[in-house]
């Protein structure tokens, strides 16, 4: 952390939300905080009004009393934490007021505490400054902000393993050997006569291959990281008509978009997010794909093509009482090329199976295979007959309509992207782009060490990759950060945190 100036002021910010609620809650933090409070707090004595001697009362109790005015007038009755450095959260001497939780009570003590010689915190500023002090590092900090910010009960574990320090775990151990490494070779460079390094490259290759082992495990998880914190983005597609907004209502459980026997009701893009069994949906409702020379409508296709391309996962929704159209058709080699190029799984949902059906899952299984066949790659998969890769578009059949075959879908869902996996407790999931690209960055790092020693370099070679290693895994931590990117950080938090 060198080179970040410590602040030496102190802060005040609401750390609850700005709403008609039971309590508020202000926090102070920093080196007058106590001075602070004392300017404005009263507790009753025999009737009286009378400050509090905080350097008199033990850390971490709580006062009943009242905030005043300058004018001593009573502005509320409130409870008062006192909380003694460096046992805080930010390591500072901290007051934490709990008033009443009305808007313009909890702003006017707010102003009040700011009159009484504290300043307004910026966002994430408390967080920061226990990174500062040394209380968390970088990575504990990030997870602050994914635990407020989790969307379901998975993403909530996996943000408060990351706080208890799992992802500071691995990473310190691998940097400490690291650092042995390098403090070896170096000493045996320096003191040839006492230390030498025969057959150390052969036990470098071995210690650096568990390195790369563990790092390629972390990185492993970040796919799944990145999906388990934002969400999976599931665009429905189809022609007008063929039941997407009523497929997003049935997996919403609620009526959200206007559904209608008109083609061509939905417009434009409709995002809502839903929670299955602990993984997050962004489901996007799109407007039907067809030719049109209606200006409005041809917007609304254009934003569902461009959806596509932001998708993790594609519903393609189809008519089973209707034969496959030309524009079916056309919307599904659609979805091959994005599949191709952006690997976005994809699922054929043949909608109103409760009506006779003209269309069945063959009909539509053939056309997945017929689609594949206008793509480079499919045409060799054909050929080789592998029809794992052939087949790997399911096609699901269900009505709407009856909320029939919904859990079918939602199990499907659940199996393509994460299979149980993310059940395992002690799995340390990679959420954050900035720790995959540095973690991206060791592991080339090591791969140029091992590649050092294949080809018998030096082994003053070695020690340039592994510290450039050191430095990566340190940067995770807040190591060696420039402080404008520690500051672009902690301003992704909200204000009182």
């Amino acid at each position: 952390m060198s080179g970040y100036v410590m602040e030496n002021d102190t802060i005040a910010a609401i750390s609850t939300g700005l709403t008609a609620a039971g309590i508020s809650v202000i926090r102070v933090s920093g080196p007058d905080a106590f001075c602070v409070a004392e300017k404005i707090f009263r507790v009753k004595n025999q009737g009286k009004l009378q400050k509090l001697s905080i350097a008199g009362v033990d850390s971490h109790t709580v006062h009943y009393g009242y905030i005043v005015g300058e004018d001593e007038t009573i502005l509320d009755e409130v409870m008062m934490l006192v909380l003694k450095a460096p046992r805080t959260f930010t390591r500072e001497d901290t007051i934490e007021i709990d008033c009443h939780g009305g808007i313009v009570v909890t702003r006017r003590i707010l102003r009040r505490v700011l009159e009484a010689g504290a300043r307004p915190a910026e966002p994430g500023e408390f967080t920061k400054r226990a990174f500062l002090n040394g209380r968390i590092d970088l990575s504990q900090a990030e997870a602050v902000i994914d635990v407020i910010n989790s969307k379901n009960e998975l993403a909530l574990k996996n943000s408060v393993k990351q706080l208890n320090g799992r992802v500071q775990t691995e990473i310190v151990e691998i940097r400490e050997k690291l650092l042995r490494q390098v403090a070896r070779i170096e000493a045996a460079l320096d003191d040839p006569e006492h230390m030498n390094l025969d057959g150390y490259s052969d036990e470098l290759l071995s210690e650096n291959a568990g390195h790369l082992s563990k790092i390629k495990a972390l990185l492993a998880t970040a796919d799944r990281g990145r999906l388990l914190k934002e969400g999976i983005r599931t665009v429905i597609v189809g022609k007008p008509n063929a039941g997407k907004s009523s497929l997003m209502n049935a997996l919403l459980r609620y009526e959200r978009a206007i559904v209608t026997d008109i083609a061509g009701t939905t417009r434009d893009t409709l995002v809502e997010e839903v929670n299955l069994d602990g993984i997050t949906l962004q489901l996007v409702d799109t407007a039907g794909i067809r030719e049109t020379k209606d200006t409005v409508e041809q917007i609304g296709v254009d934003r569902a093509k461009q959806e596509l391309l932001q998708a993790d996962l594609i519903l393609f929704v189809t008519d089973a009482s209707v034969k496959l159209s030309t524009e079916d058709r056309d919307i599904l080699a659609e979805i091959l090329a994005t599949k191709e190029n952006s690997g976005a799984k994809v699922l054929a949902i043949l909608n109103k199976c409760d009506l006779e059906m003209v269309t069945t899952e063959e009909h539509l299984q053939n056309a997945v295979r017929n689609g594949m066949r206008n793509h480079s790659d499919a045409r060799e998969v054909l050929r080789e007959g592998d029809s794992d890769r052939v087949s790997d578009i399911e096609v699901l059949s269900v009505s709407v309509k009856e909320v029939a075959g919904i859990e079918k879908i939602e199990e499907k869902i659940k199996s393509i992207f994460f299979a149980g996996e993310l059940r395992n407790d002690d799995e340390v999931i990679i959420t954050a782009e900035r720790h995959r690209s540095l973690l991206s960055q060791a592991e080339e790092s090591l791969r140029k060490v091992q590649d050092s020693v294949e080809m018998g370099m030096p082994e003053d070679f070695y020690t340039i990759d592994l510290m450039a290693a050191y430095v990566s895994l340190g940067q995770i931590l807040g190591e060696e950060l420039d402080e404008d990117l520690v500051d672009c950080i902690f301003r992704e938090f909200c204000m009182g945190k």
